[in-house]
């Protein structure tokens, strides 16, 4: 794939909040992009009137190419670099939908919380699979409309092989994705994906628990210190696993400390340059559109692999536990959850 950018065919796979706002930007940059998405009203909006974007100092209209996940037969030419942007528990059956159509040197990249990049490689082949971290803010409430609180200026990716096989070639992501924002290279983006799952297994599922914004749940009186838990456990999890304490969000190595500290900076630096003060977790989005939420691929992993290493992850297996209880209807999302939060190891 030695094509410049502009003879790219790319394909969006998952075109809500995130993947929309990544994609209008290559677009307007002058990227060939279809927007491939499940939900139909929002590909109806998109086909008549474009994809609005709503950024914290202008919005942009952006008309689009958008498919609906059905159409996926229909197409007859094959992408150069599809990013996967639905759910981690969308993962396998999407990318095996994908597969046919993406060129044979072409990518697939993972922006997506957890752990999916094995999920890619396993469905298009290890030669073909990249994993990303993404760390910016959007929500999507209306069919095509985005809100994207985190400009391009302020969004940060990290790109990497997912196996030797597709290594040396991250260059070509990252041309393509730092339309949207800034993007580091890594080599080793387990690791990196793992730090990332270290952030999110404090703030994404309990703010949501509470049903507040992620800035109003730090304030309750001992949830900033039960997220901080969290984290602990997910980077005790993450060395269980084999992957190693990485700099992310662009922070330099010096700012690697140990386990249990750098999990607390890493949600601290979420905290401060990566959300707005009413910036609501993609849990919070889902459970406010009556759907599933991503907390087994995030908090329900650290309580695996500990499981597996012999050992406890009893912050993450209590968040398990209620995220569990409000899909199943037993318990309602809301401030009232604090005290029961902060119970770990209460009879849910």
């Amino acid at each position: 794939m030695d094509r410049p950018g502009d003879e790219l065919k790319i394909a969006i796979l998952g075109s809500g909040a995130q993947g929309a706002g990544i994609g209008t930007s290559m677009l307007r940059a002058g990227l060939d992009v279809t927007f491939i998405e499940q939900w139909p009203a929002h590909v109806e909006a998109m086909r008549a009137r474009g994809i609005e974007v709503r950024l914290p100092t202008e919005t942009l209209i952006t008309p689009v190419r958008a498919v609906h996940l059905c159409e996926v037969a229909t197409l007859r030419s094959r992408f150069d670099i599809v990013f996967v942007a639905v759910k981690a528990y969308d993962t396998r059956w999407a990318c095996e939908l994908i597969a046919p159509y993406v060129a044979e040197d072409g990518l697939v990249v993972g922006l997506q919380n957890g752990m999916s990049q094995d999920d890619i490689a396993a469905a298009v082949g290890p030669h073909r699979a990249m994993g990303a971290v993404i760390e910016m803010a959007s929500n999507m409430f209306e069919p095509g409309i985005v809100t994207r609180q985190t400009p391009v200026s302020g969004s940060w990716f990290a790109v990497g092989a997912v196996d030797d096989a597709a290594r040396g070639r991250e260059a070509e992501v990252q041309r393509v994705l730092s339309h949207a924002g800034t993007v580091a290279i890594t080599d080793d983006i387990r690791s990196a994906k793992w730090m990332k799952l270290v952030a999110n297994a404090g703030e994404l599922v309990p703010s949501a628990i509470l049903d507040a914004a992620l800035a109003d749940a730090v304030l309750l009186p001992g949830v900033h210190e039960f997220m901080v838990e969290c984290g602990k456990e997910a980077a005790r999890a993450a060395l269980a696993d084999g992957s190693h304490l990485v700099p992310i969000f662009g922070l330099d190595a010096e700012h690697v400390t140990e386990p249990d500290q750098y999990a607390q900076d890493l949600l601290g630096k979420v905290l401060s340059s990566y959300s707005l003060p009413d910036t609501k977790t993609t849990v919070l989005h889902d459970w406010m559109k009556s759907r599933h939420a991503e907390y087994a691929e995030v908090n329900g992993l650290v309580v695996d692999v500990l499981e597996r290493a012999g050992a406890a992850a009893p912050f993450n297996a209590h968040v398990v536990a209620l995220a569990r209880a409000i899909e199943d209807g037993r318990l309602p999302r809301g401030a009232a959850n604090r005290e029961l939060l902060l119970d770990v190891g209460a009879r849910i």
